[in-house]
Formats: C-alpha cells, structure tokens, sequence
C-alpha cells in the first residue's frame, strides 16, 4: 500500500505495552526528527499480538497523534509474531510470471499455513550472474491479522500507507546509523513485551529473522509480585525511578530470575541460526526495544551468551531538536523507538 511522495514519513510502533510515533523529514542531506512521542498502554490490552480492548488502543494512539502532531494521517506501520514469516531463499534466475511461481511455490514450502490465507511480497537482494541464481527475501503475513491491524489503525482516523515487520524495521534502523561489519556475524535483538524479534546480518547483508515468544512480560510480573507494587510503581522501579525504596540487590536478583526463557529462546535461536546458515557464532549483538532499558538485563544477557553487546541508538544519523524533546530524553529512551525509527526511514512513494 503506498501513497503519494511526501518529504515526511510517520513510523507508528504499536506495542503491547507502548505506543511510539517517529515522523521523519526526508531530505538530501539525511533524516530530521519532526515528531516524536511515546505512549504508556494500560496492562493486557495486547497480550501476544492479540489485541485485547480495542477501544483503549484507538484512544491511546489518537491521544499520541493529538499530542505530537494532529495533522498526521498516514503512517507507516508493521506486526510481528506468530502470524508473520520473513525468509530468505536462492531460486534460479527469473523475471516474471516465472519469478512470481517460482516464489510462490518456495512460500508454500516454508509458511505454516495455508499459501490462501496470507498477504505476501519479496524482493530480491541480489542476482548471481555466474551461478544463475537469485537470492529472494520473503515476508508473508496471515490476512486476518494484517487485517486486524489495518481496521485499527483506519478506526484510528488514519491511513496504513505501508505495512512493514518488525524484524526489517529494526534492520532499516540499523543499516541507516551503522556500518555492518562484514568480517562479523551480527544478531540485532528487540525485545518486546511479549515477543523479541532476531534479525541476522552475515557478510554486511541481511541474513533471516526468528522470533521468540518471550519478552519482558515476565520480568514485569516478577517485580510487581515480589515488591507487591501496583502496575504503575512497578515501572517507576523497571525505569529506575524507585532506587531509595525498593532494594536493588534484590531488584537484581529478581530480574535476573525471571529471564530463564527469555534467555534461552534466544539461545535455542542462536544455535538454530547457526546451523542453518553454517557459521560458528555470532560475534556481535545490538539490542533494541523496550528489554535494552532494563537494569541489569543487557549486561546479564551478554555474560550468558558470551558474546559482546552494545545498545542501539536510532537516532546516531538523525538530526533533532534536543530543546523539542527535552520532556521525552530521547538519549534514554532511543532504544525504545528503533522500530518507529526504522518504520519512518522507510520511503513512500
């Protein structure tokens, strides 16, 4: 879905605890930041991709776009999880009707429901003149959920000129602030709420993304239940806002416990990866989304996995205001807005 070309593009995250809004000037000379704001939801109204109460969604995404900039009407958005496949693929060199079968049959092949039920694009990263062969990347998404998300962001007053992925967004937000080290295997990490999107890059290029179904969820419930907070004091003390109240030996310790499986669906999608795309390891990972903000969490997931780690910051290449977003602090919460970030990179035409 695309619109006319604009010199702005709005990037809308909706995430199952936050709503972020980038708006993006394009110009010659690079990315400026327009708009900006992020949005707290109220608990379970998304749980897994699943939303769960509509109506607070579309008046918290409304309120966001009242208090950024009431004129935005289009945006850019994307979806994740279960209901959502990205891979990438070699097939024979094809134009065409050819190419599009050809695809159409991989698909097929590796989409865990039926071929009928999903909305599909691909894009060719590169043709192989020597071999004959041509390396395909494939995003298919079921239609009822990309649906569900379209009817929400409409019901919202707005128009989804692009629906994109989570794990490409980050990619976007990468590519266009780092130089990706081709002598290095890197996993770019987003951890959600309820699902933490990997995405590889081998060789300077992307790779394949894998979702785990673990997040910070967990964590969350750890600190409320053992500091006995109520939904609102237990992310004052995940922002570190209750440092002289709640103990953080212990605060610590409970975070670190509740990471079991989010640590090792990442390790299981490590070895995974490994296998599949025959490299040794992966020697580096960039974190984004809401789980790099965590205290203690980066640091333990580093030692666990045993690889370095650094925190992204989507922002680095992009030219903003600091005056404009004092109240957010964009240099704390950058990690936060990666997919926003990538979504508003995107080019519309």
């Amino acid at each position: 879905m695309f619109s006319s070309r604009s010199k702005a593009t709005v990037g809308l995250d909706i995430g199952a605890s936050t709503v972020k809004l980038v708006k993006l000037d394009h110009s010659k000379a690079g990315y400026s930041v327009a708009a900006i704001g992020v949005r707290e939801l109220p608990p379970d109204v998304i749980v897994a991709g699943e939303i769960k109460d509509r109506e607070a969604v579309i008046f918290n995404i409304q309120s966001l776009i009242d208090q950024t900039d009431p004129k935005i009407k289009e945006v850019v958005v994307s979806i994740s999880g279960h209901g959502v496949i990205t891979d990438r693929f070699q097939i024979d060199k094809k134009t065409g009707a050819e190419a599009e079968q050809a695809i159409l049959f991989e698909t097929e092949q590796r989409a865990p429901f039926d071929i009928d039920d999903v909305n599909l694009d691909y894009h060719v990263i590169k043709v192989d003149e020597d071999t004959n062969k041509m390396d395909v990347l494939l995003v298919a998404a079921r239609k009822e959920i990309m649906a569900q998300y379209v009817e929400l962001i409409e019901d919202c007053g707005l128009k989804p000129i692009v629906v994109d992925d989570d794990a490409l967004a980050v990619y976007n937000a990468y590519s266009n602030n780092y130089e990706p080290d081709p002598t290095k295997v890197t996993a770019l990490v987003n951890i959600g709420y309820d699902v933490t999107n990997i995405t590889y890059i081998v060789n300077g290029e992307f790779q394949s993304t894998r979702d785990v179904s673990a997040g910070t969820r967990d964590i969350y419930n750890a600190i409320q239940k053992e500091f006995r907070l109520n939904p609102e004091l237990t992310s004052k003390a995940i922002k570190g806002e209750m440092s002289d109240s709640v103990d953080q030996d212990m605060l610590k310790a409970t975070i670190i416990s509740a990471t079991d499986e989010l640590i090792s669906g990442v390790e299981l999608a490590f070895s995974y990866f490994k296998s599949q795309a025959k490299v040794d390891s992966v020697d580096w990972i960039v974190l984004s989304g809401g789980g790099s903000l965590l205290p203690y969490l980066p640091e333990f997931l580093q030692s666990k996995l045993s690889v370095p780690l650094e925190i992204i910051n989507p922002l680095r290449n992009v030219d903003y205001d600091p005056e404009m977003l004092q109240y957010l602090q964009p240099e704390k919460i950058a990690p936060l807005l990666t997919v926003s970030v990538g979504l508003a990179m995107r080019k519309t035409r």
